[in-house]
């Protein structure tokens, strides 16, 4: 086996850490399969209070958020991430049913460092999370802002 960059938190590669937030068991359980058969450990939350807590105490690598979520909705999750220290350098991927541009320029505007939609292939979720774990800080901001320019130009 080869040499394994070693993550922000000092894990290895094929142990990272993903906390994924959606409230339908089915879409945990799809990617929880596929995170771990990849090698990564997977933190699961259903709700948006139950996902803030559990990315302050379980220091997730990557977080997948849905954006439809009781209690607390993904982009207001997504902006206290962003506004706590603890969190804010953490990657948060979206994963949604909205698909619409306004949707995808709130998310992008909000600081997630992907977008991805549902219906979704879970084998491709996993690629983005491990692309997106292995970006610099510099060079998701580099890709948010890249999205930024090309959404608001097609509408």
């Amino acid at each position: 086996m080869g040499y394994a960059p070693p993550w922000p938190n000092g894990r290895q590669s094929g142990d990272m850490r993903v906390l994924v937030i959606d409230d339908e068991p089915d879409v945990l359980l799809l990617c929880r399969v596929n995170l771990e058969i990849a090698g990564h450990e997977v933190v699961e939350a259903s709700d948006g209070l139950a996902a803030l807590a559990l990315a302050r105490s379980a220091s997730p690598d990557v977080i997948v958020l849905d954006v439809m979520l009781p209690h607390l909705d993904g982009l207001s999750v997504l902006a206290d991430l962003e506004a706590d220290e603890r969190t804010s350098g953490t990657p948060v991927i979206l994963l949604t049913a909205k698909t619409q541009i306004e949707d995808r320029l709130a998310g992008w505007r909000a600081g997630c460092s992907d977008y991805v939609t549902k219906p979704f292939s879970p084998v491709a979720l996993t690629d983005v999370v491990e692309r997106t774990a292995a970006m610099s800080t510099d060079e998701r901001d580099a890709m948010r802002w890249r999205e930024l320019e090309r959404l608001s130009g097609s509408h």
